[in-house]
């Protein structure tokens, strides 16, 4: 995994940490930890509320087992479970697994023209932070205390991640 792939996951961690409030995280072991943070984008806001409250593992497990998330997660191999935690996104990715690992993307286009029977374009944006450390950026916010710029552009044929370009500023 490069070096800017390891700092996006350290991003991404502290945003989830602010986004859902530390104090709650803070009673999640690593592994629910790891879950919970691939699974958040495939919660809505009372979800992750419900899912932080409750104070027992074995709750929060069956939690994601009755919101039918468990499996989108522990279905994946070891492997693949531990590239989505590293946020190590590339070629031959479910768009599931992209969606755990970097979320949402900042821009989505349907591709005609190609081979398969569904093309997409998922767009994701990253702002670099001065100790090097990126953040994907969501909606329209901009981080003006930002030092850099950073876009990978994902193809994804069927469902799968079969191109991936990566560009040092933004278009």
């Amino acid at each position: 995994m490069s070096l800017s792939r390891h700092r996006l996951v350290g991003a991404a961690l502290i945003a989830v940490a602010l986004m859902t409030g530390g104090s709650k995280l803070s009673r999640l072991s690593d592994a629910e930890y790891a879950h919970y943070r691939a699974l958040r984008v495939f919660m809505d806001d009372g979800q992750r509320k419900d899912y932080l409250k409750l104070k027992d593992p074995t709750e929060r497990d069956q939690f994601l087992k009755d919101a039918g998330l468990w499996d989108k997660f522990y279905g994946l191999t070891d492997e693949q479970r531990q590239r989505v935690v590293d946020a190590d996104v590339d070629l031959g990715f479910t768009r599931d697994m992209v969606y755990m690992a970097w979320g949402v993307p900042f821009e989505r286009q349907r591709l005609t023209g190609r081979e398969a029977q569904r093309s997409e374009l998922f767009v994701y944006r990253f702002e670099i932070a001065k100790d090097g450390s990126a953040a994907t950026v969501v909606g329209k916010h901009v981080d003006y205390k930002a030092v850099g710029q950073h876009q990978v552009e994902l193809v994804v044929d069927d469902d799968i991640v079969t191109e991936r370009k990566e560009k040092d500023h933004w278009e």
